[in-house]
């Protein structure tokens, strides 16, 4: 793992986002999702009355692995490794334990997979809420895909209507409407 570690605001959030790990843009910048596949996120969040500011202001972000992995042999990012994910695997447990989210976003499947490890493929969990314990809290879990450009599965069917309908469970979820201003609810 590459540092610097990056972690987004210390937030008090009913909802919590758990990304995979930074990428090489991240690091410089000092905030999570900070180039692409940010742009993408914060644009379906936009649509659900949060713009990137709310988002990043209002909302827990975290991550799997805090430091960026490396490239992968095929010149993307390199997927973190078990023990890594082992290492940083406490400090995700303790922000768990501290916030207590009442809605998890975990985005992409590394992060799916640490919250719902029974999910063999997103299209089984990407487009509805699940009740889990995660990290000894009881919360509801809201899949997203991963907003990569080299990501094709939230662009192609059935992805594209399974965001759709993950993006809609996600914008009518208590904790998220909390964290809308009033003049943009519906």
């Amino acid at each position: 793992m590459i540092g610097p570690v990056v972690s987004g605001r210390p937030v008090l959030s009913p909802v919590m986002l758990i990304g995979q790990a930074p990428g090489t843009h991240e690091g410089p910048a000092g905030r999570p999702f900070a180039w692409t596949a940010g742009k993408t996120m914060f644009k379906w969040f936009a649509e659900l009355g949060l713009d990137e500011e709310g988002v990043r202001s209002r909302i827990y972000m975290a991550a799997v692995c805090r430091c960026f992995p490396g490239k992968g042999a095929k010149g993307g990012d390199r997927v973190p490794a078990p023990d890594e994910i082992a290492r940083c695997r406490t400090h995700l447990a303790a922000e768990v334990a501290q916030l207590r989210p009442r809605l998890v976003v975990p985005v992409g499947k590394l992060a799916i997979a640490q919250v719902l490890p029974d999910a063999a493929q997103l299209v089984d969990v990407v487009g509805r809420s699940h009740a889990a314990t995660f990290h000894g809290v009881a919360t509801e879990v809201v899949p997203l895909p991963h907003p990569s450009g080299a990501s094709t599965w939230h662009r192609t069917e059935p992805g594209k209507t399974l965001l759709a309908a993950a993006l809609a469970t996600l914008g009518r979820h208590e904790a998220w409407r909390s964290l809308v201003p009033p003049r943009v609810r519906s």
